[in-house]
């Protein structure tokens, strides 16, 4: 999610707040299409002071386009557990590669994640992971576009800009599990030389050891 601030989306632009399972939502656009969403744990479109800290006008927040309005109704449509997937007109802003990552979240399904080196894979960048999960953490349209689908490799959780307990709830809403990380192997002895006869050492040749995960 951005950690860019309010003033690179504007005071006029139209705001719609919704409240949700994980908190108070901002949604934000104008006339033609959603551009952002804030979650609750950030300030501006980032940080981590909360929602609550903000200032906005009322007349500005409750100021709702079609858009605004499209993209509330579908997100209480998520949370409820009857959308899968969003249809609204998006318009977030960004470099041709953070554009093009974004647009792959779009295509991880519900309930399913993938790391960040999939990522990579996805958008033709299998060696940029590094710049795949820096363009992941700038999505403006957290949920819509779905970066918490996007887990660390080894079954880890990974950041979030909301907040990784925010992350571990829109998964569980979802119904969607973490692979668990593999336990390292075992360490087990090297084989004893065979003694002279050609006997086997006592314990000596079992180096098979437990393999979990």
């Amino acid at each position: 999610m951005t950690k860019a601030g309010d003033d690179q989306i504007g005071h006029d632009a139209a705001r719609l707040s919704l409240d949700t399972p994980i908190g108070v939502l901002v949604l934000v656009g104008d006339d033609a299409a959603l551009t952002h969403v804030r979650l609750p744990e950030t300030t501006g479109l980032g940080g981590t002071t909360g929602l609550r800290g903000t200032t906005e006008r009322p007349a500005t927040l409750m100021k709702a386009s079609a858009p605004l309005r499209a993209a509330a109704a579908q997100l209480e449509e998520y949370f409820s557990g009857a959308r899968t997937s969003f249809a609204l007109p998006l318009a977030p802003r960004g470099t041709p590669f953070q554009l093009a990552v974004w647009n792959a979240l779009t295509g991880i399904p519900y309930g399913e994640t993938i790391t960040y080196g999939e990522l990579a894979r996805r958008v033709g960048r299998p060696a940029a992971s590094r710049a795949v999960g820096q363009a992941n953490g700038a999505n403006p349209l957290p949920i819509v576009c779905p970066c918490h689908r996007v887990v660390a490799a080894g079954g880890r959780l990974g950041g979030y800009g909301g907040g990784t307990e925010t992350k571990r709830r829109l998964l569980a809403l979802e119904g969607a599990t973490l692979r668990p990380s593999p336990r390292p192997r075992s360490a087990v002895a090297a084989p004893a030389p065979r003694p002279p006869g050609g006997a086997a050492h006592p314990g000596g040749d079992d180096s098979s050891g437990a393999r979990l995960g």
